[in-house]
């Protein structure tokens, strides 16, 4: 629940990846599988045939038909910005598989190393990237999850369902299909009637594959990258070549390397040497596994897949190396602890401020560092994503608080070395109960941030007469701590004031209209001034006090109006 709490509650933005999957969600509603209108504005589409794909697998597209239907989502490319139907639909498709492959991360530590099953789980869901992507139509926490489940399944002498599983895995991201073929191996120390049942459980997955590429490319075996737009892609095997320098220095040590963010693994890693000496063969799948990912990752022409987050791809492998924290907690507890402290801090970091791409001044860590000292004015909250409790009254800065709050709750319940039972330390949870409280209530002051716009107008004469020109100059300040990617100035001009020419402007993308005039102020940083310039023309017949109003508009904050009355004198 605490974890869930932490990644579910941030509210990410409509982008390419939800385009790509459900714009094919809504075509096959529709007994379609191109979409021409949705994906145009797609950054990720294929084109065949004088038609667009998505250029994603399948199969997380197909899965999130019902819950697209039961919300009602209105087409993709028409939702601007945070939508609560679009946040349910990512819940019900990669939010779930996230809370399994956590529970299945825990559950399997837990039988690895007794009483650590709950360290594992939080070290692996808070402290790794898996978390920021829980709420995202992106596929690779789905086929992490199905890829963890086909092995528990493996593991535990299913063959069969272990392979519908992991048949289900390659429907959702082609690059699952090295883990399958690691699992065959795996699956063959059996013995060949075990990888039968197992390749009779993967061939229903393959065959729909084949299926929908041969309805959709004209050949069961084109791949919809094989038509991506993305000229990179074209490059070596579907833009994947050898590792280089590079790329490698990016996904262990760069910006948001994995050691960098997730230092933690490093102790999975060493639990993942510890397990092979009871569990040789199941170590030997978790590190081929995590091999084969790294290379890939290092050997991407985009490491970090356009966004902060890191080698995002992969983590179809995180479950798999976390799979050695059980032991490791069991073996250096204090050590594993402390990265695990280390982890969550730069990651939770992460998740609140990823999506909207701010530049960050010397990585996650710099800007975690100036939050206490820069409190409202920090890069973080300024750039801070949306929560779902912007949709009620509580307003959007109160998730904030709840994220640091459950994970620090999470930790505390989590890390210890002994069991913790609440009746037998009652002082112990008053105390945590109290700094809970403290906690709360100090993020919600740094998050709760007044969103206002105030605005003031000026001209160059405050009399005039018909035919003559008045030149207005309206000025807007943002009074807020918080960054306004999506502010508008509205300006109101009264009858007998014609418009001449365009507005000018500092920022934004100008004005539209000639009456109500709205002017987009994109990227208006915290305690930032900005004026637009508008030019009228005193027409016959206009009122003896003719007032121009505006006013600033941010999210669902409208900030005071300000008046400018000029005297219009007869001819």
């Amino acid at each position: 629940m605490l974890i869930a709490c932490v990644a579910f509650v941030p509210v990410y933005r409509a982008g390419d990846q939800d385009l790509s999957r459900l714009c094919l969600t809504q075509a096959l509603v529709h007994g379609h599988l191109s979409n021409d209108v949705c994906l145009a504005p797609s950054f990720d589409k294929a084109l065949f045939g004088g038609h667009l794909y998505s250029d994603k697998a399948p199969g997380l597209s197909v899965v999130a038909v019902p819950a697209v239907e039961a919300l009602q989502l209105k087409p993709v490319d028409q939702i601007h910005g945070s939508d609560l139907r679009l946040w349910g639909v990512r819940l019900l498709i990669s939010g779930v598989a996230f809370l399994l492959g956590a529970f299945l991360v825990g559950r399997i530590g837990e039988g690895l190393a007794p009483g650590r099953g709950a360290a594992a789980l939080v070290a692996f869901a808070l402290g790794t990237i898996f978390a920021p992507l829980a709420a995202t139509s992106v596929g690779h926490v789905a086929a992490a999850a199905l890829a963890l489940g086909a092995f528990a399944l493996a593991w535990r002498r299913r063959p069969f369902l272990a392979g519908l599983v992991a048949g289900g895995a390659l429907l959702v991201e082609y690059q699952t299909a090295a883990i399958l073929v690691i699992f065959g191996v795996y699956v063959a120390l059996g013995g060949m009637r075990a990888l039968g049942r197992y390749v009779a459980g993967v061939l229903p997955g393959v065959a729909l594959l084949l299926t929908y590429d041969a309805l959709a490319f004209g050949s069961p075996f084109h791949l919809s990258y094989r038509y991506v737009a993305i000229k990179q892609q074209s490059n070596g095997f579907f833009g994947i070549g050898l590792p280089h320098l590079h790329s490698t220095y990016e996904v262990f040590v760069g910006s948001s390397g994995l050691l960098l963010i997730s230092p933690v693994l490093v102790a999975a890693a060493y639990g993942l040497a510890l397990l092979a000496r009871t569990h040789r063969a199941e170590a030997i799948v978790c590190a081929a596994v995590t091999a084969f990912f790294l290379l890939l990752n290092s050997g991407y022409f985009a490491p970090y897949g356009g966004t902060l987050l890191g080698p995002r791809f992969f983590v179809p492998a995180l479950p798999f190396l976390a799979l050695g924290l059980g032991p490791a907690f069991a073996r250096r507890p204090r050590l594993t602890g402390a990265l695990t402290v280390l982890s969550v801090l730069p990651v939770v970091g992460l998740t609140i401020v990823w999506s909207q791409n701010p530049p960050l001044h010397q990585t996650i860590w710099g800007e975690l560092v100036r939050l206490p000292a820069e409190g409202r004015q920090s890069r973080l909250m300024r750039h801070m994503t949306d929560t779902v409790f912007k949709w009620i009254a509580a307003g959007s800065g109160w998730g904030f608080a709840v994220i640091v709050v459950a994970a620090a709750a999470a930790l505390v319940l989590a890390l210890p070395t002994r069991p913790w039972q609440l009746r037998h330390h009652r002082r112990r949870a008053g105390a945590i109960a109290a700094a809970g409280i403290a906690l709360l209530s100090a993020a919600q002051y740094v998050a709760a941030k007044p969103t206002v716009l105030s605005t003031s107008i000026s001209a160059t004469t405050s009399a005039a007469f018909p035919g003559e020109e008045v030149d207005f100059t309206v000025t807007v300040v943002n009074e807020s701590a918080k960054y306004l990617p999506h502010a508008v100035l509205m300006i109101a001009l009264p009858p007998g004031m014609q418009l001449l020419g365009r507005p000018t402007f500092e920022r934004g993308h100008g004005c539209a209209g000639t009456v109500a005039l709205a002017c987009g102020l994109s990227f208006l940083e915290a305690h930032m001034t900005t004026r637009v310039h508008v030019g009228v023309r005193i027409a016959p017949g206009a009122a003896a006090n003719a007032k121009v109003t505006a006013w600033g508009v941010a999210g669902d904050a409208v900030g005071p109006k300000a008046s400018f009355a000029v005297a219009i004198g007869s001819a």
